[in-house]
């Protein structure tokens, strides 16, 4: 009986011959804590990690960027106290300048296909974008990680889901997850391994496949999990053989065909995720606030799109534009293009790269009775503020920062 992706992932660290519901002890090739839960993964090595080695420095990292800069003294204080505890440990810090670590260790070449990521980190299961294994853990099991190598792992169950179809000119890989949302909301897939695969996701650029797998949280999934097309491999300068794929003969728990043909753009009104509607729906809405970046839509694609339909044109009186760019790697890339001028000269407000308006108000918040379009992956009350926040793609929150009111972007190219 031929093996879906997940199982031959974890048979390939350790994790032997595998099925749904198994319990395995399996290798980790990246162990990250983030500044957030970081300090606490300190203090449990200190406290139970007696005298024993960090299993594998070369593989073992802390990355900030929930506050970066700390603008709290308790994120200083715990900052602080990692820089010290990696010091004395030889650990690499990818420190407040770096940006979000999962797209760090993706931009690296770290957590390329075939290969295992565990952190403090709840969207690290964004890794599936490039066929490889990630999971957010909490501080214990990460400290755990930390001096082994290695952690105990239950095996979910594989589900399968075909895409069917084209989506409309103008819609996003954001449009497409968001589609997913609507069909499946956070139960059907509850705790499942969602392999996806689809004609769209074969020509999809490494950008498409991170903003995609980034909603596998928020769907209930343990992992959503891309086989690698030819674009991934090419960035990771890999062979076919090189990766791993699922057996042509897989057996799934479950398959689902999802049709995108002419999907035209989303988002997902207050108050969460799987609120998702089409984008005409709401175009009286007012807008006070628009925020583009975020894991799920910080990448050098992402960031150039936006560039791209803001050049030349002015965000509207009374609309607050941020953004975001994911990694210093994408903002220098930004800079030496000349794409942040086009930014600042839209009237956009262009942070350090980091989490941005999904993490502690690195960018600000939102007051009450304020509307903000973000490009983040929730919208849940009080996660950016006391206002209502839509969740939507690069080009929507674009439109909506010119016109001042929800728009799509082929009503901004109508301007």
């Amino acid at each position: 009986m031929g093996r879906t992706l997940i199982q031959k992932i974890i048979s390939k660290h350790g994790g032997g011959e595998c099925a749904g519901g198994d319990v395995v002890w399996m290798d980790i090739d990246n162990r990250s804590a983030r500044d957030f839960a970081g300090a606490n993964v300190v203090g449990n090595l200190e406290k139970y990690g007696g005298d024993s080695p960090i299993a594998d420095p070369e593989k073992t990292f802390f990355t900030f960027d929930c506050n970066v800069p700390a603008n709290t003294i308790p994120y200083a204080t715990n900052q602080h106290r990692i820089r010290l505890y990696a010091r004395e440990q030889h650990l690499k810090v990818w420190d407040v300048n770096a940006g979000i670590g999962s797209h760090v260790v993706i931009e690296e070449g770290l957590a390329k296909p075939g290969t295992t990521t565990i952190g403090t980190d709840s969207h690290l299961n964004i890794m599936g974008a490039v066929g490889a294994f990630g999971q957010g853990m909490g501080d214990v099991d990460t400290a755990f990680a930390f001096k082994s190598g290695k952690i105990w792992f239950q095996v979910p169950e594989s589900v399968k889901v075909t895409l069917k179809g084209m989506p409309a000119p103008g819609t996003e890989a954001k449009d497409v997850a968001l589609a997913m949302l609507r069909e499946f909301g956070s139960h059907t897939l509850l705790g499942k391994s969602v392999e996806v695969q689809g004609e769209w996701l074969d020509q999809a650029e490494l950008s498409d496949c991170i903003t995609f797998a980034s909603l596998g949280t928020e769907l209930g999934a343990i992992i959503i999990l891309l086989p690698p097309n030819q674009k991934v491999l090419d960035a990771f300068s890999m062979k076919r053989e090189e990766a791993v794929y699922a057996d042509d003969d897989a057996v799934y728990e479950k398959e689902y065909t999802l049709d995108i043909t002419g999907l035209t753009p989303l988002l997902a009104a207050p108050p969460n995720p799987h609120n998702v509607h089409a984008v005409s729906e709401y175009a009286d809405t007012k807008v006070d606030g628009v925020f583009i970046g975020s894991c799920t839509n910080g990448s050098y694609a992402d960031m150039a799109y936006a560039a791209k339909l803001l050049k030349g044109r002015k965000v509207a009186d009374g609309v607050m534009l941020k953004v975001v760019p994911a990694t210093r790697t994408t903002w220098m890339r930004l800079l030496h293009e000349g794409l942040l001028a086009d930014l600042f000269d839209a009237g956009a407000i262009v942070s350090n790269a980091g989490c941005g308006g999904c993490a502690s108000g690195q960018i600000g918040m939102t007051g009450s009775g304020e509307v903000q379009i973000s490009t983040s992956n929730r919208n849940f009350t009080g996660k950016q503020g006391k206002g209502d926040t839509y969740l939507a793609g690069i080009g929507t929150a674009a439109a909506s920062a010119v016109l001042g009111r929800i728009a799509s972007v082929n009503e901004l190219e109508e301007v």
